[in-house]
């Protein structure tokens, strides 16, 4: 379990922007956020960094860290890992090798498409799930943000998460293996950055889930470089030293992507961070063992609908689509040389993904159970509206933060209007009493 003042998020709060509004509260899927005097306040050991609060908030308080094309400068060879939905972010007959030659432009050196190594994931997930029948379902570990809701609030579930490393890390290992062997290149020489839709990727890479090590060096964000790349998609094209993914990997971008590229039928697809969450109690409750495989992905309509992109995803994913079609299901892939590797377990996660508690009352046993039973006894005396003035996003929540000293009840509105009714009777009843020495009059003379 990693300990909580390691904790790396790339969702980060602009203080001075903040205004309190309590949007942020109400959208976060964990409840990671709390308003305390009239900021916004995120809590490291419930945030999965997918991104909700950066697109909800009215005052752009919220917004994702991630690297400067500066960065190039600290390495001697540079490679560009563009996501799949990066090619659905321009306008309609942009073709897929204009966009990497705008890369090769504005300063890398190469590009390794992140959609090719997902076909080579594509057919490692396929054959997994034939070999190993006794999980159902398994879930995709393609989406960090996913895979951190499930260590925070469904830790039970991380043994379905199937163990494969994702199209960014693959495509990472590859670039830098070629480029050593081709032209003697050190790893430690050799930047690479993948070019995200999301801050989950970028947290991914601070901090990997599943692994001690990463084989990528930094993360743009896609609307930050977007400009850029405009800029210069009008260009011939380059000779890279890389294949060239082809529409099975283009279409991990948008929902439905990546179970279109395994080849299924018994598959679930679902996008959107509360869907998930819906479909993993489902799991959670044995409700979905008949189903073989599901492709969880946090973003509304997939990668494309990252907080970081900046089309409209609904025509992103036409985009996507079309592209996908245009680019045809004829990959430069050796499936035969990826299963071989697969069985030498060069696709394998090297470590265990482990549980993040996100709910810890006390340290000790005794004193965790007494504040247990004030909790539930907190919960029932407020009003149960869940209506977020507190600062909290739930009555349930607020009881919580009273319980650790983080929040008490006059936090909520309505305890304090009842209290100050109680205190006002009190007051009109003390105004009434005289002091015994005093006469009092019959109002009846």
């Amino acid at each position: 379990m990693i300990p909580l003042q390691q904790s790396y998020h790339s969702v980060t709060l602009d203080v001075k922007k903040c205004k309190g509004c309590t949007n942020c509260i109400k959208g976060c899927p964990t409840e990671a956020i709390r308003v305390r005097n009239g900021k916004a306040h995120i809590l490291d050991d419930k945030c999965i960094d997918c991104g909700e609060c950066i697109r909800i908030c009215p005052n752009n308080a919220k917004y994702a860290s991630t690297d400067s094309i500066a960065r190039l400068k600290d390495f001697k060879f540079n490679v560009a890992l563009p996501a799949p939905s990066l090619f659905g972010q321009f306008k309609e007959g942009t073709a897929a090798k204009n966009i990497v030659y705008a890369l090769k432009k504005i300063g890398f050196d190469e590009v390794y498409e992140v959609p090719l190594a997902a076909e080579e994931v594509s057919i490692v997930i396929r054959e997994y799930i034939k070999k190993h029948n006794n999980i159902r379902p398994l879930i995709s570990s393609s989406c960090p943000a996913v895979i951190r809701l499930i260590q925070v609030r469904f830790p039970e579930l991380i043994r379905n998460i199937i163990p494969i490393k994702s199209p960014m890390e693959i495509a990472a290992k590859r670039a830098k293996e070629i480029l050593n062997k081709k032209y003697g290149i050190a790893s430690e020489e050799i930047g690479v950055f993948f070019i995200s839709p999301c801050p989950a990727k970028a947290t991914s890479v601070k901090q990997p889930i599943g692994t001690e090590k990463t084989y990528v060096d930094g993360v743009l964000s896609i609307s930050g470089i977007f400009g850029d790349i405009v800029k210069n998609l009008d260009g011939e094209e380059f000779e890279s030293i890389f294949n060239s993914a082809s529409g099975i990997g283009i279409g991990w971008g948008r929902a439905g992507g990546e179970n279109m590229a395994i080849g299924g039928d018994n598959y679930l697809a679902v996008d959107g961070i509360h869907n998930c969450i819906e479909v993993l109690e489902e799991v959670e409750m044995n409700k979905l063992f008949d189903i073989d495989y599901i492709e969880c992905q946090a973003c509304v309509g997939g990668c494309i609908g990252g907080a970081l992109t900046v089309e409209n995803q609904y025509i992103a994913r036409v985009k996507i689509r079309r592209l996908s079609e245009k680019m045809g299901c004829h990959t430069s892939v050796d499936e035969k040389k990826v299963l071989e590797q697969f069985n030498e377990g060069y696709f394998d996660l090297e470590g265990k993904i482990h549980p993040k508690s996100s709910f810890k009352l006390d340290d000790d046993l005794v004193k965790a159970i007494q504040k247990m039973e004030l909790l539930e006894k907190t919960v029932k005396d407020l009003p149960g509206l869940d209506c977020g003035s507190c600062g909290s996003p739930s009555c349930r929540s607020l009881a919580e933060d009273i319980v650790k000293g983080q929040a008490n009840e006059a936090d909520c509105v309505f305890r304090l209007r009842d209290k100050v009714k109680h205190l006002a009777a009190e007051m009109f009843d003390l105004a009434q009493k005289m002091p015994p020495t005093m006469e009092t009059k019959d109002n009846g003379e």
